[in-house]
């Protein structure tokens, strides 16, 4: 598993709603990273399961943990 890290723009359905927010996660691949940092921003800003939260910048591999 790798952990990623992401600093950047939150958009919600195609609005920006945030301009810089910043979160990790460890994850298998670079897409369940970012399914991962999406539902963390959901749940700690209030926002409902179905919103479409959306993180259009870079991840950072910060690094490998595994055999």
């Amino acid at each position: 598993m790798n952990q990623y890290s992401y600093e950047g723009p939150v958009m919600e359905f195609d609005r920006c709603v945030m301009e810089k927010w910043r979160g990790t996660t460890i994850a298998v691949s670079e897409k369940k990273a970012k399914n991962n940092l999406a539902y963390q921003y959901k749940k700690s800003h209030n926002r409902s399961a179905n919103a479409r939260v959306t993180l259009p910048g870079k991840l950072i591999l910060e690094g490998y943990y595994g055999h």
